[in-house]
């Protein structure tokens, strides 16, 4: 009997501490979810952080430079400063902004109602005088109206002489067109200037009632470029005679027949100021381009690709290039090197300032020249001393190291715009215009031939001029198309009077 009661009280001992155990263990279960949601709220804070400032966050260390001594070791440290970022000037305190609804535009058509009561809502009577007026303005849509143009012509017989006379018809763009002028310059602003798919395009006309093959969006589309291809190669023309222009270029799919998928094609922009022509090539050969630019003679702002090689290689064509690459390199070369990638960038930045404050001043020619020279020349002059101080310390394999060796290879042609007004500091506006195409290309995937890639740009050109010398490109559309089509022997007007700068000129 004791030592079956010795047992059971180490058994009820055992229990209890068994007890204690599950216990304790629910206290730190309950210890590590806590934890555990602190961390959440821990990674979700460091989350928001990245997403304000990226670059601090998971950077490496900065790459030790190599050894240094004697001559280089003094350049790197008598290298010249960094130029300091300008402090913005304090200015007095301006009146807040006005609140409220602002008016509607003036110049918008107004469609006006009147609404006075017959009779009084109290006791119904109808003799009522007006004691105030309540005016009230909402901004309104009318959908456009898609409509059937009948011409009906007479043929009326003389009676002096027997004769048969019939008038002319009205405008078309080409004979026997299912559409007007205004249509197809409706169909084509659509498409290459708000780049609509063709397929939301024909479901719109669909819920109207107008059943349109897809064949025939696309055949109005061929016609269109047809019709102004004159231009478009005018314009080519005008560029080649000019003296500067810029070029860039990006991928195109084209379905080519007997290919089991599309090919990669090349599409290439040509501009300046005031033209713009796309065109479309198979592949990026070197050789290609320097036959199509062999005529030019000036500055060409292009990347420093090798397919350009032969074209400088003439001695015709002047190299300019984009500052915009290089002042991404740096900043990209501060992951490894902040402090030195920061100082580079500065002189970088102090150009950029400077061209900006001439692009305030609305400065060209002669007085842009001079204020280039005047202050962004010895910015030029203290980043080439900078490259020659910092490029030995670095290791050949490390960012900063190619985008000093970028501007050691290609200064001459990065800093051209300096002694050159027409020259910009960069390419990014020739950047800014394959944005359209990025979006055109998402819509319509690939161009259904190489001749509907070349057709494509035709239109493209157009439209990117027109966007160039702020003329409304579908008013534009609308008045090439008339001199352009049936009645263009009764115009009788040159290619020349026929540009969206020719049109321009006749706005007033």
């Amino acid at each position: 009997m004791d030592e079956l009661d010795s047992l059971r009280r180490e058994n009820a001992s055992l229990r209890g501490q068994l007890a204690q155990l599950f216990e304790q263990n629910a206290q730190l279960v309950e210890q590590l979810a806590r934890l555990n949601e602190r961390v959440g709220e821990l990674l979700a804070i460091a989350q928001r952080k990245q997403r304000k400032t990226p670059a601090a966050v998971a950077v490496p260390l900065p790459v030790p430079p190599p050894v240094v001594e004697g001559e280089q070791q003094r350049a790197f440290e008598e290298r010249p400063k960094a130029p300091e970022k300008p402090i913005a000037e304090r200015t007095a305190k301006t009146k807040a902004k006005p609140t409220g609804r602002k008016p509607l535009p003036r110049h918008l058509e107004a469609e006006e109602h009147e609404l006075r009561p017959e009779s009084c809502a109290a006791c119904g009577g109808h003799a009522l005088d007006v004691a105030d007026e309540l005016l009230e303005e909402k901004l309104h849509v009318v959908k456009e109206h898609q409509r059937r143009r009948v011409v009906r012509r007479y043929t009326c017989c003389c009676r002096a002489c027997g004769e048969r006379t019939t008038l002319r018809s009205l405008p078309a763009p080409y004979q026997r067109s299912k559409v007007t002028c205004e249509w197809l310059a409706w169909f084509v602003y659509q498409k290459f200037w708000l780049l609509t798919p063709l397929d939301r395009i024909r479901r719109d006309l669909a819920e109207r009632g107008i059943p349109l093959a897809m064949s025939t969006l696309v055949s109005f589309i061929e016609r269109a470029a047809d019709l102004l291809s004159g231009i478009d190669g005018l314009h080519w023309k005008q560029l080649l005679a000019s003296s500067w222009m810029a070029t860039d270029g990006t991928g195109l799919k084209v379905i080519v027949p007997k290919l089991p998928a599309a090919h990669n094609g090349y599409l290439e922009l040509y501009r300046n100021d005031e033209l713009a022509v796309f065109q479309y090539e198979p592949d990026k050969r070197g050789d290609v381009v320097a036959a199509k630019l062999r005529p030019f003679r000036g500055t060409l702002t292009a990347d420093a690709e090798h397919r350009f090689n032969d074209v400088f290689a003439s001695g015709h064509v002047l190299e300019a290039g984009c500052n915009a690459h290089g002042r991404r390199k740096f900043r990209d070369a501060e992951a490894t090197q902040p402090l030195l990638a920061a100082e580079g960038g500065a002189f970088l930045g102090a150009m950029y300032g400077e061209e900006e404050k001439a692009q305030k001043l609305a400065l060209s020619d002669d007085a842009l020249r001079d204020h280039r020279q005047q202050h962004i020349r010895p910015i030029v002059r203290d980043f080439q001393r900078w490259l020659d101080a910092v490029k030995p310390t670095l290791l050949p394999s490390e960012p900063l190291a190619a985008a000093t060796a970028y501007y050691k290879n290609h200064g001459t042609a990065l800093f051209r715009f300096v002694d050159d007004p027409l020259v910009p500091i960069d390419n990014s506006p020739t950047e800014r215009e394959f944005q359209n195409v990025a979006k055109l290309r998402l819509n319509m995937l690939f161009a259904g031939s190489t001749e509907g890639a070349h057709r494509a740009c035709v239109l493209l050109g157009i439209i990117a001029t027109c966007r160039a010398l702020r003329v409304p490109a579908q008013a534009y559309l609308v008045w090439a198309f008339e001199r352009l089509g049936t009645h263009r022997d009764v115009f009788d007007l040159p290619l020349e009077a026929l540009t969206p700068a020719a049109f321009k000129k006749t706005l007033g």
